[in-house]
């Protein structure tokens, strides 16, 4: 069956596609979506479909207008970029007839979007950063680098004398994700003396295995329209927030964050507040020892 992989032709990629073919998967489709945000981003793409070729392999390449979309959505570049590559891989996957994509995030990755959902005030969920395997709508995508350092990656790009476009982008302070790698890093390396990178993707690691435990033991939970407030009000603080997140997501509620969570678990303990405010104009409101949405 064929498989979808991510190749932008940078580094990190060219060594996910060079070590899968390497393993014998010919039946790979590669594919190349093109932001159109740098002047060499067609080259990067001319690049692309050389190297495939060469392999044999399917390609599949597009380009979006991002500047538009991120313009018309309200959406920021990154954002914007998220989404177009999810529909892109979306429409392969339909084309090919593919349910596994393959992306070269490694473990530099793994620390870097750590370290972003830590200053982000994330929960477990964020902090687990990626897991090596997660659903995107029907296809299961696998990361099969994320405990491969960037220096890894390096050498074995040497090893097989492999080439790939440079992203010149990568080298700027635009993005978030930029200045968390050449500037954040660096000056926490410095300060506590020692590579903190290891650090940081062990901590993603331990709390993304306590996150599914959690996720785990709040699944076989029973929740309606309605939640009853005293058994809720026995339950651990971590188990309590996480059903009362996963059930203001039931119903719909937008943009749930800890200050939701913390407003409605307020009718759990405060006797005098039996109604808080939520996003979209909705409320919760405790009334005969239960919790509902109006």
């Amino acid at each position: 069956m064929p498989a979808l992989v991510g190749v932008s032709g940078g580094r990190d990629s060219i060594a996910l596609l060079h070590w899968l073919h390497g393993r014998g998967c010919k039946q790979l489709v590669v594919c190349h979506l093109d932001h159109g945000l740098r002047p060499e981003s067609r080259a990067d793409a001319a690049f692309v479909q050389a190297l495939t070729k060469r392999l044999g392999l399917a390609c599949e390449t597009a380009r979006s207008a991002l500047s538009t979309l991120a313009k018309r959505q309200k959406l920021s570049i990154e954002t914007a970029a998220r989404a177009a590559r999810h529909a892109f891989f979306a429409r392969c996957a339909r084309k090919h007839g593919a349910s596994v994509l393959f992306l070269a995030h490694h473990a530099d990755d793994q620390a870097e979007t750590f370290l972003f959902n830590l200053l982000r005030g994330a929960g477990l969920g964020g902090l687990g950063a990626m897991a090596p395997v997660t659903q995107l709508g029907k296809l299961h995508v696998v990361r099969p680098l994320l405990g491969i350092w960037r220096e890894e990656i390096d050498a074995y790009c040497a090893a097989h004398q492999l080439t790939w476009r440079e992203d010149t982008s990568n080298a700027g302070r635009d993005f978030t994700r930029n200045r968390l790698r050449h500037d954040a890093l660096p000056a926490l390396t410095t300060a506590m003396g020692r590579d903190v990178r290891r650090a940081l993707w062990r901590a993603a690691e331990v709390l993304r295995g306590e996150d599914e435990l959690l996720a785990e033991i709040t699944e076989g939970l029973q929740m309606g329209a309605e939640l009853e407030v005293a058994p809720l009000r026995e339950m651990p603080l971590a188990i309590q927030r996480r059903v009362l997140l996963e059930w203001l997501r039931s119903q719909e509620v937008g943009d749930v964050g800890f200050e939701e969570v913390e407003r409605v678990r307020a009718l759990l303990t405060e006797v005098r507040v039996a109604k808080v405010n939520l996003p979209g104009g909705r409320h919760a409101r405790r009334r005969s020892g239960k919790i509902f949405c109006e």
